[in-house]
């Protein structure tokens, strides 16, 4: 309290101190309120609080003097706006520079270091650059390593593991990060990510290497400005453009670098191609290669790794932008070795021997590979992996490509090769003929016993994008699971019992078998087999297989060896195990899951039965969201729906979902609210017996409100550094239950609100369920036709009328 007082104090008496301008220097003792500001010494840029159109948000921000629009540089609270004209910007008592709403309810640190006091004070230099100097120590601190949107003349900026900071605005009116990042590519090449996948790149050729200069993991703006009165930017746009501003008092000229370049977006001819910047159709497919049905190429002839007839070899490409995601193989020491390393790895499609002497090699589909008219230092050789024949007929059409030796000299080796390749083929294609036709005769499905665990994981979906989904036949599948003995039965769920089985290398799968009582039937069988085989995110359980036969319905999963999350978690005993950093890597797995089916996988996916026992743990306690039979898919423009059949599981449903049968992805939110206290408190929301609420939600709000939150946190836990840290997060699982699903954040959110720990988070409203007994009075379609179909007594399914 004694802090507080002082830190009152403290604003309070630096608001004496507050003049309209203050020079370029703001020191201990002075304030900047929303009408203020400081000026660099030029005149050029200056630091204050601004506001977008129409908004009452306010936020510190660096801008361009003379310049009326589109001119903020950069932005201290980017992700945390104050709400009113009353806000503050000042030092603490610390000799950081803070904001506050002038009462402390809200308080923000814009610097954050050790070392401050009353030596240290805050300049806006010519160049753009806010620093935080100590008279004694030099810079602690400055806004250059913290950009926002913008890159300014001077400018460095460090590419780590992190990733840049420098982000787009969510929209031209909130400064907030929005889904666009820029980088440094591993070969010195800009890239726009989109979220976490490429969304455009180019190498630094013509204007742009004017532009930038790198220096090792450092990229520098430079420019020689001729003109005082202007101001120079580049910024990424709202919509992942890279654009160079031109900003003087009179005038605003903008020039995308982005668009510049037909070949700019990534994999922007797809797969095994090449795009050329000087040619009219920019998109070609690689030598021996053709179009796709769908986007990109495909090889004209495919080779089987183990097949010596065929015998491989390499057709060089000369002096191209070499394809995205190489692997260097820095223990390869020559361009020989190189080869001779892709050349017997059976995934390996193409290698090059750079510039620096590295060994780079590539596997899998060759994506973003690019012609471009300068010349540059770029420019590599690339060597195509191709089939005998292929390089064959390449060396024969082709003037200016030149085959590797392959050991083909002269006809009598070719009659050699096309003689027994035609021989082969003839051969495979009548097995295979009599394979399908013994398959559609017999339909019993593959065997479960025989399934490679290790092939199966890292096998991708056919070239026409369809789902591949092995069929297992039911008597494997009993061979596997024994029969279906309770020794191997791993647990109970509410769509039926779920075993281990065991494969003859001797992994183990899930196999997930629907009990005849269940309500799901082919429909939702087909929904979880088909929504599971096309999301890929490590936080998601992996789908291998079904099987149907005669009133059979079977799923086979990978098999998670500490089974589900609600076995530890309320299990006195098993409890223990799950210390805090084990309880936070859950709640970030789960959230970063949730993420991915929200907004990054190819289909917008509401789980809608997020629970502890549909959160699996791998052998490293790694979560992973499981049991997709009652989600939904929604269109790109959809952002709620209306079922009448109401399923899920009593406790974890939002009220508008409960009630009405409207669910969105604040449905899953709300899910995941309640699933965070249950982490936290390690005890169960429903059948929950504490003082005098109905359910662990009303408990939490009671301690939060009379500001004993540290009593809702487990008792079992002893290895809590910050019981701080522990309530944040019980203040993001209460704003994940508000009862108006509007007010609720997004998954987006939610991960960014717990990975930065130290900004603030909004005050909760009264969560939703509060009045649970009163409801259940005032709303009797909760006490007809409900069917209880989980063993735990807990999964419900509401059917009414419409």
């Amino acid at each position: 309290m004694s802090s507080r007082i002082s830190l009152l104090f403290l604003f309070c008496l630096g608001l004496q101190f507050t003049n309209a301008t203050v020079n370029d220097t703001i020191r201990p003792g002075q304030s900047l309120t929303t009408s203020d500001y400081i000026q660099s010494a030029n005149g050029r840029y200056k630091l204050g609080f601004f506001s977008q159109k129409n908004s009452i948000k306010y936020h510190v921000g660096i801008r361009f003097s003379n310049a009326s629009d589109r001119n903020v540089v950069w932005v201290a609270n980017r992700e945390h706006p104050f709400p009113n004209s009353s806000a503050v910007l000042t030092f603490n008592a610390d000799g950081n520079l803070a904001i506050s709403d002038g009462r402390l309810l809200q308080y923000l640190l814009i610097t954050n270091v050790a070392s401050g006091g009353n030596n240290t004070y805050a300049r806006l230099l010519d160049t753009g650059n806010l620093i935080l100097n100590n008279t004694a120590l030099g810079v602690l601190w400055q806004s250059f390593d913290h950009p926002t949107d913008t890159i300014l003349p001077g400018m460095m900026i460090k590419d780590d593991k992190r990733g840049w900071s420098l982000t787009s605005w969510k929209s031209n009116e909130d400064p907030a990060p929005g889904l666009f990042s820029l980088h440094l590519g591993s070969r010195k090449e800009l890239i726009v990510m989109k979220g976490s996948e490429p969304y455009w790149t180019t190498p630094l050729i013509g204007q742009l290497a004017d532009m930038f200069d790198i220096y090792g993991d450092y990229i520098s703006y430079t420019t020689s400005n001729n003109y005082p009165s202007e101001f120079k930017r580049v910024s990424l746009s709202v919509n992942g453009e890279l654009r160079l501003q031109t900003i003087s008092s009179n005038s605003f000229q903008s020039s995308s670098l982005s668009g510049s370049l037909k070949c700019g977006a990534y994999a922007f001819c797809g797969e095994f191609s090449i795009c050329s910047e000087t040619a009219a159709e920019p998109c070609d497919c690689l030598p021996a290669f053709k179009p796709n049905t769908t986007q990109g190429c495909k090889r004209k002839t495919d080779f089987p790794c183990s097949d010596v007839v065929q015998k491989p070899g390499f057709l060089p490409i000369s002096k191209v932008f070499l394809p995205s995601n190489p692997q260097p193989l820095p223990y390869v020491g020559n361009a020989s070795e190189c080869e001779s390393v892709c050349l017997e790895n059976c995934n390996c499609t193409g290698y090059s021997y750079d510039q620096e002497h590295r060994c780079l090699v590539w596997e899998g589909p060759l994506l973003n590979m690019k012609k471009f008219s300068e010349d540059n230092t770029y420019k590599q050789d690339f060597h195509l992996k191709l089939a005998g024949p292929d390089l064959i007929l390449q060396d024969t059409n082709s003037t200016n490509a030149t085959v590797t030796d392959t050991g083909f000299k002269n006809l009598k080796d070719i009659w050699k090769i096309v003689f027994p390749t035609v021989s082969i083929a003839v051969a495979v294609s009548l097995g295979l003929c009599i394979y399908y036709l013994r398959r559609k005769l017999r339909r019993k499905g593959e065997d479960l016993l025989l399934l490679d665990l290790g092939m199966t994981l890292k096998a991708n979906n056919s070239e026409h994008g369809e789902v591949q989904i092995p069929l297992f036949s039911f008597a494997s599948v009993s061979a596997a699971t024994d029969n279906f003995s309770y020794a191997n039965k791993l647990g109970e769920g509410g769509f039926g019992p779920v075993y281990k089985g065991i494969l003859l290398k001797g992994d183990g799968v899930a196999v997930k078998r629907l009990s005849k009582r269940s309500r799901q039937g082919w429909e939702e069988l087909k929904n979880e087999a088909m929504l599971i085989a096309k999301l890929q995110h490590k936080n998601l359980v992996r789908l291998l297989g079904y099987c149907i036969e005669r009133d059979e319905k079977i799923l086979v999963y990978e098999y998670m060896p500490n089974k589900s999350l609600d076995l530890f978690l309320f299990d006195d005993e098993k409890r223990k195990i799950l210390g805090w950093r084990t309880r936070v890597g859950v709640i970030e797995g789960i959230a970063q899951g949730l993420l991915y089916l929200h907004q990054y996988s190819r289909l917008r996916i509401i789980h809608r039965d997020l629970k502890p026992s549909n959160i699996l743990l791998d052998i490293d306690m790694n979560p992973k969201i499981s049991d997709f039979g009652m989600a939904r898919i929604f269109g790109g423009n959809e952002s709620q729906a209306n079922t009448n059949r109401i399923a899920g599981t009593y406790g974890y449903m939002s009220p508008e979902y409960a009630l009405e049968g409207l669910f969105s992805i604040k449905s899953d939110v709300f899910s995941f609210g309640v699933l965070l206290l249950e982490i936290v408190s390690g005890r169960k929301n429903t059948g929950f017996y504490q003082t005098d609420c109905f359910h662990l939600i009303g408990y939490a709000w009671e301690l939060w409100t009379s500001d004993r939150g540290s009593d809702l946190v487990d008792p079992l836990l002893d290895d809590i550094s910050s019981m701080q840290m522990v309530l944040r997060y019980v203040n993001i699982a209460l704003l994940c239950l508000q009862e108006s699903a509007d007010d609720r954040p997004t998954m987006s959110d939610i991960v960014a609100m717990l990975n930065n720990e130290s900004g603030i988070l909004p005050y909760p409203k009264e969560p939703a369920f509060l009045n649970m007994r009163s409801m259940l009075k005032a709303n009797p379609i909760n006490s007809r036709m409900i069917e209880i179909y989980s063993v735990s007594g807990a999964t419900v399914s509401i059917m009414e009328g419409r």
